[in-house]
């Protein structure tokens, strides 16, 4: 008796057994025909520029030390320490007395030196006729024309000493050499000053174009050309803050002047930048995002789409029976959060964003678009 009623408990305990994995089958049945909702976005081929963002120093384009060029006493300052000055414009006054008493005793021995000349030419006029006639002698007519002469020199010598006295007191105003907006004034008045002075008078910087001057590996150059030449964009740089926030200013690469660092390998790139409201001082750090590589009808898919497995990316895509398809791909340049893609998709394929983790090869997708984060657009 007992041993059938364990017979019948065994029994019963198989029979619900199988009706519980019976259950399992078709829940799994159930849940592998359900279709899996994830977000896709179609490919489309567009121009993909590579670059890199590099620190920069600011430098102005010309840069002037005002210095005096005479000897003597600063009367005024004929500026505003900070102003915009063009070239030209007279800086300091120089005490001009001295200068001017030179220029009028140059022109008095100039004046008595023509005079001088003057009396010489008419004695060798006169003389000249009585030689002819045997009147005077020719030893005497020599020592007159020789007389002339240094007449004639001493009024030249008289001339170049009242152009330089002239010349001297023009230099006691100091003007700008060049156009650009001037530091403060490193001299004020009364003070002593001498073109041997070791401090300038001030210093003039024409900012309305600046330098930007970035560091980077010398073995780009090459590339940098290349691009120069296939796409005149690829010169373009943007100037960024020191912190990364975009100026909304743009640069242009200069080649010339470039010099290799023998210690690093680095070249002084030097990117050519308008500075019409003078944001960009000379001495500030800021950053440049250098162009790298330019790659026309590339396509790219966001990072969060690609799955590694030993090595090997691939991406989900969804065919045209909307079944999901896990597709081997190759990757390059990281760019914005999105990998372009070198190898394995096509321009109009469906790539699965969001929602990849619930996928399988075949399974039924119920597709919708993808929603680009705003962090993606900047």
């Amino acid at each position: 008796m007992f041993n059938k009623q364990r017979h019948f408990c065994i029994l019963l305990a198989s029979i619900a057994v199988l009706g519980l994995s019976g259950c399992d089958s078709a829940s799994q049945k159930q849940d592998t025909n359900t279709p899996v909702q994830v977000s896709v976005m179609r490919l489309a081929a567009q121009d993909v520029f590579i670059s890199e963002v590099l620190p920069a120093r600011v430098a102005a384009v010309r840069s002037a030390e005002i210095r005096a060029q005479i000897s003597g006493i600063v009367q005024r300052r004929l500026f505003e320490q900070g102003a915009e000055i063009a070239a030209g414009a007279v800086l300091f006054q120089i005490n001009p007395a001295p200068f001017k008493a030179d220029v009028d005793s140059a022109a008095a021995a100039l004046q008595r030196a023509e005079s001088v000349l003057a009396r010489a030419r008419i004695q060798v006029a006169r003389l000249d006729r009585l030689m002819h006639s045997g009147a005077v002698s020719r030893q005497t007519y020599d020592d007159t024309l020789s007389l002339r002469d240094q007449a004639a020199a001493d009024v030249a010598q008289a001339k170049a000493a009242l152009a330089r006295y002239k010349l001297n007191l023009q230099f006691s105003s100091v003007e700008a050499p060049i156009s650009g907006r001037i530091d403060q004034a490193l001299v004020s008045e009364g003070a002593l000053v001498s073109p041997t002075d070791a401090t300038p008078m001030a210093r003039i910087q024409q900012i309305d174009q600046v330098y930007v001057d970035v560091r980077q590996p010398a073995s780009v150059l090459d590339n940098l050309r290349q691009q120069a030449a296939s796409n005149a964009q690829a010169l373009s740089v943007e100037i960024l803050s020191s912190d990364g926030k975009p100026l909304g200013m743009q640069g242009r690469i200069l080649f010339s002047g470039i010099e290799v660092d023998s210690g690093t390998g680095d070249v002084l790139l030097r990117v050519l930048v308008d500075n019409p409201q003078r944001r960009l001082l000379p001495g500030l750090y800021v950053q440049a995002r250098i162009p790298r590589a330019h790659y026309p009808n590339a396509l790219s898919v966001p990072q969060q789409s690609v799955i590694r497995s030993a090595g090997q990316a691939s991406v989900w895509i969804v065919d045209a029976q909307g079944l999901a398809q896990l597709v081997a791909i190759e990757t390059g340049e990281l760019v914005n959060g999105e990998y372009r893609v070198k190898s394995g998709l096509k321009s109009g394929q469906r790539v699965a964003i969001e929602g990849i983790e619930r996928l399988y090869p075949g399974a039924p997708v119920t597709p919708r678009s993808w929603q680009r984060p705003l962090a993606s657009n900047q």
